[in-house]
C-alpha cells in the first residue's frame, strides 16, 4: 500500500487474507508468510526501518503496520483468479441485497436477476455521467501508469474502493472490489438503489406485535452505546426499535405495540424484551417478506 510516498508490501498466502478479512480466520501466523515489510516481495527487497518510520509514525510498531496494510491493502492475483474472486463477491452482495429489498407496494422481494439488472444500470448510468464530465469545456484527462505484472508472492497493495460515492449526499454503485466485505459493499448497493429508484425498492420490514407487562415499561434502563438515543424507560427502548408504530394500547396489566421493524432489529429487540422482563414480555413476528417474484 502507498503511505508516505512509499509503496509497502508485505508476503501472504491469498486464501487466508480473504479468510482474515472474512473473519474466518484469527491467527496472524497461519496468514503471513514472512512476518515483514516490503518494498517489493517479488525483489525481496525489505522496507527500511526509517522509511517504516517516516511513512507510519515512530510509536507504531511492525505489526500495526503489517495490520494495516493487510486490512487496508489490495491482494495481487492473476486475471482469471480475480474475475473468479470479483463473481463470487458480485453474487453474495447480489443475494444480500435482494434478501433486504422489496418492493414497497407489494411488500414482495425481488430475485437476484432482478436486483442484477437494477444494479447494472446504476453502473451504465455512473460511467455515462463520467463520460459527460470528460467532454465538457475545461475538463482535461491524464494518462496513468499501466498496473505492475502480479507477483508470485500474492503482495497486497492500494486500491480504490468502488461502489461509494465521492460525495456522500449522493449515494452511487459502481461495481464490487476486493478490498471490502460484501455486507459493507451490500450497504453501499442498496443506498444507491433505495436513492435512485430505478425500480421501486424500499428496505424490507417485519410487522410485529411486542406485549410487555405495564410495570416493568416505567423500569428505567441503562444508557446503551448502540442505543444512544433510548434513553429513558424499559418503553422508550422498545419503541426506539420500531420505525413505524401501528397500533399502541393497554389491555388490563399488559401494554401492547404493533408496528414495522427492520429485519436486522429483531434480533436485538427480542434480547432485550426477554431480558428485561425476565421472560414475561414477548416479541411476535406477523408479517415478513418471504415471496419472491419471478424471474423477468
Amino acid at each position: 500500500m502507498k503511505k508516505g510516498k512509499k509503496r509497502y508490501e508485505i508476503a501472504c498466502y491469498k486464501n487466508k487474507v480473504l479468510e482474515w478479512r472474512s473473519g474466518v480466520e484469527t491467527d496472524l501466523d497461519n496468514v503471513l508468510q514472512i512476518p515483514s515489510v516490503f518494498l517489493s516481495v517479488s525483489k525481496g527487497q525489505l522496507a527500511p526501518s526509517a522509511d517504516l518510520t517516516k511513512s507510519f509514525g515512530p510509536k507504531t510498531a511492525l505489526n500495526d503496520i503489517i495490520l494495516e496494510i493487510l486490512n487496508k491493502g489490495e491482494l495481487q492475483v492473476g486475471e482469471k483468479e480475480r474475475t473468479a474472486q470479483l463473481e463470487r463477491l458480485h453474487n453474495e452482495v447480489v443475494g444480500i441485497v435482494a434478501g433486504k429489498l422489496v418492493n414497497p407496494e407489494t411488500k414482495i422481494v425481488y430475485t437476484t436477476g432482478m436486483i442484477e439488472k437494477a444494479l447494472a444500470e446504476l453502473s451504465s448510468k455512473h460511467e455515462e455521467k463520467k463520460e459527460e464530465k470528460k467532454g465538457a469545456p475545461g475538463s482535461s484527462t491524464g494518462a496513468t501508469a499501466p498496473p505492475e505484472e502480479d507477483s508470485p508472492s500474492s503482495p497486497i497493495e492500494p486500491s480504490s474502493p468502488k461502489g461509494k460515492s465521492k460525495d456522500p449526499a449522493v449515494p452511487t454503485w459502481t461495481g464490487v472490489t476486493t478490498t471490502r466485505s460484501a455486507k459493507s459493499q451490500a450497504l453501499d448497493a442498496m443506498r444507491a438503489l433505495i436513492y435512485h429508484q430505478t425500480i421501486p425498492i424500499a428496505r424490507a420490514r417485519m410487522r410485529l406485535r411486542i406485549t410487555c407487562p405495564t410495570p416493568i415499561l416505567k423500569q428505567h434502563v441503562k444508557h446503551s452505546a448502540e442505543h444512544p438515543e433510548a434513553k429513558g424507560t424499559v418503553k422508550d427502548r422498545i419503541l426506539s426499535f420500531v420505525e413505524e408504530v401501528v397500533t399502541q394500547q393497554m389491555a388490563g396489566e399488559v401494554w401492547e405495540v404493533v408496528g414495522f421493524v427492520e429485519p436486522g432489529a429483531l434480533k436485538g429487540l427480542g434480547e432485550f424484551v426477554g431480558g428485561e422482563t425476565r421472560g414475561k414480555g414477548r416479541v411476535e413476528v406477523l408479517e415478513t417478506a418471504v415471496v419472491g417474484l419471478g424471474d423477468e
